[in-house]
């Protein structure tokens, strides 16, 4: 599909990388890696035609379509969510358009004897099948799958898109690229703006999508679950693994240790070659070999090495007070802007505990983390402890470094006692290493800028941690530096993050926010997920009643009078309708899901017949098309079908 020859890219004295040499196939999932500044953006510029190499060619068939997520783009304002995702089907309004007028053409002319009418007729009816082989009539339905997919709801649609963060947009754009179905997607940190629901949601997309997807991310389970094979970015090289991430990362090791050992063996021998020309240089009888030692030095070919991987690297906390047995203690906490954000939010965090705040984007974890910071107000009772000093990273945090100084006395203003020997090494491991020290803070990009917030806050003396998407900025050796460090942490830490493998094994405790409610989960960020999955819990809690709203953490023994009237007051549903209702929604839950199967199924079909009718000797098969007209007749039934499901779950549900 695309074909990549002798790329070479060059931005100053050493090449970005050199004589790379690969082809993208149908249905590759290929995982782009390497370090920050490696050339991943780069090499997906190039392949989507926004640059150019400084040598080499890319090949791509002339009808191949490619769509390109960047990280950064200019976005619209103007449109409504729906407009502005509706842009996607440009090719098919154009297309409906050269009907309509073909249609009102055939019905203003008289002459249906003639043979211009006759060929009009042709014409029409040969338009409109491909109209109907391109799914036309289903891209209205198809676009509400993947808007909700990504996180909206159905009364956002025609919402303005102004009325969006930056993140909600850059999922529109998301959006319009999976609408457009292109034979390659190039997805450059698609998870940067999404949700774990979104995420995996995404995840599905792209496992049974037709396209060829080439992804940069450092979210490691996402791109371990999409891909099948891997292209890594090393020593101004391109490696090509025929394997996902996971075993990538095993056989990446293995290539290591060799080069390590091949590197080794090579030094050796150039060391004993000098030193037989340093001892023999100014001997007569010696100079013939030693003329052959100089000439054999001269043509070894270095071994490079690649990169040392710091994540190997211990970092930890300086030495704090201990701060009391709970540290965060939230009593009937209720926030509301012009709509309600949260309400009945009861929960106690105890000193030492790890826990995530997860949730859909602007269900209120950043508000939460907001409310104890004392940065907004809010109605209800929330305590800080006794002693709780608190070290508080967001977005924001970027901006308030002192641009006046470098990288390396930023840190080394905050840094005390032995870890300020190790500044160098610290740096090293959040890609500050080198030159890049030396860098002003006014010359950083935002990324950088936030990754220095974030070394500058694990060098000051806190017990309570409070990090809000600490990872986007990232690459997967600084988040496991900085997931290690967190784990050796002695006191508390608050984690808002999306990224699942980066709270694997970090967190005990999941608040999961949603629907204005705060509902608590003991165990990790995977057991969440599963007893979601397995007791269908993504709509828990909204059959409770008005009082009973929030959670009520197993630790906190304080019982407010609010907390006792809403444990006591009676259901209003008894044990048996409850019983039943619960019945329904999974029963309704379940034929929702098995029409969307079918519909991928259907769909799937329609792709596959739709290549082998493109093919000259199989236009006419009339099997074929028959299969296709047939498929086409129960694909539009089992969309309209689905949408009538859809209603009555809501129903249900609300």
């Amino acid at each position: 599909m695309i074909s990549v020859e002798s790329l070479r890219v060059e931005f100053g004295v050493k090449p970005l990388f050199a004589d790379a040499s690969f082809v993208v196939n149908d249905r590759d999932r290929i995982a782009l890696v390497g370090k920050n500044g490696a050339g991943k953006s780069t090499l997906l510029k190039i392949l989507c035609g926004q640059q150019q190499p400084t040598a080499g060619a890319v090949n791509i068939p002339h009808d191949t379509r490619i769509g390109y997520l960047p990280q950064v783009m200019v976005l619209q304002d103007d449109t409504t969510v729906r407009q502005e995702a509706q842009k996607a089907f440009a090719d098919v309004t154009t297309m409906k358009d050269h009907l309509d007028q073909l249609q009102q053409q055939m019905t203003d002319r008289s002459d249906y004897e003639s043979e211009e009418y006759m060929a009009l007729v042709e014409r029409f009816t040969q338009e409109h099948e491909r109209y109907l082989m391109m799914g036309a009539e289903n891209k209205e339905a198809e676009m509400e799958r993947t808007l909700t997919g990504l996180g909206f709801l159905r009364s956002d649609f025609d919402r303005p898109t102004s009325e969006f963060s930056g993140g909600w947009r850059m999922r529109i754009e998301l959006a319009k690229i999976l609408l457009q179905r292109p034979d390659v997607l190039l997805l450059d940190e698609p998870t940067n703006h999404l949700d774990i629901e979104s995420i995996q949601w995404l995840e599905q997309f792209l496992a049974q999508s037709a396209s060829a997807v080439i992804l940069v991310s450092h979210d490691r389970a996402f791109i371990n679950n999409v891909s099948n094979r891997t292209l890594e970015i090393s020593c101004g090289r391109i490696v090509d693994y025929k394997v996902k991430y996971n075993e990538y990362v095993v056989l990446r090791r293995e290539r290591r240790e060799q080069q390590q050992r091949a590197y080794e063996n090579q030094q050796k021998e150039i060391q004993d070659m000098k030193a037989f020309i340093d001892r023999f240089r100014y001997q007569a009888t010696k100079a013939v070999q030693v003329q052959q030692k100089i000439k054999q030095l001269e043509k070894i070919v270095p071994i490079e090495v690649d990169e040392v991987d710091n994540s190997a690297m211990h970092l930890k906390f300086p030495p704090c007070l201990r701060s009391g047995d709970y540290p965060v203690i939230c009593e009937e906490v209720r926030k509301a802007y012009a709509h309600l954000v949260f309400d009945h939010v009861n929960l106690t965090i105890k000193r030492g505990e790890k826990v995530a705040f997860v949730g859909k984007n602007g269900e209120g974890k950043s508000t939460l983390v907001k409310c104890i910071m004392g940065e907004i107000p809010f109605e209800g009772n929330l305590k800080i402890g006794h002693n709780v000093q608190i070290g508080y990273f967001a977005q924001n945090q970027a901006q308030l470094l002192d641009e006046s100084l470098t990288v390396f006395q930023t840190i080394d203003y905050v840094a005390k006692g032995d870890i300020r020997l190790r500044i160098n090494d610290i740096l090293g491991a959040f890609m500050f290493g080198g030159e890049a020290s030396d860098k002003r803070v006014k010359v950083l990009s935002g990324g950088e800028r936030s990754r220095l917030a974030m070394i500058r806050l694990l060098l000051e003396p806190v017990n309570l941690l409070i990090l809000d998407e600490p990872t986007n900025h990232l690459d997967m050796a600084s988040k496991d530096v900085l997931k290690e460090a967190i784990k050796a942490f002695d006191g508390t830490a608050i984690i808002v993050s999306h990224d699942r493998e980066f709270l694997d094994g970090l967190v005990t405790k999941v608040f999961e926010f949603g629907g204005g409610k705060v509902r608590e989960h003991i165990g990790g960020i995977y057991d969440f997920l599963q007893s979601k999955k397995i007791s269908e819990l993504s709509d828990l809690g909204r059959q409770e009643s008005p009082s009973a709203l929030g959670i009520q953490s197993s630790q906190n023994t304080q019982n407010t009078p609010n907390t006792q009237s809403s444990q006591n007051t009676p259901k209003k549903q008894d044990y048996a309708e409850h019983k039943e209702r619960q019945k329904q929604l999974r029963k309704a839950e379940k034929a929702v899901e098995e029409s969307e199967r079918r519909i991928n199924d259907m769909e799937s079909r329609l792709k596959e017949l739709d290549d082998l009718l493109m093919i000259p000797e199989k236009a006419s098969d009339m099997m074929l098309v028959t299969e296709y007209t047939t498929t086409k007749e129960a694909l539009d039934k089992e969309v309209e079908r689905w949408e009538k499901l859809s209603e009555e779950l809501e129903q249900l549900v609300n």
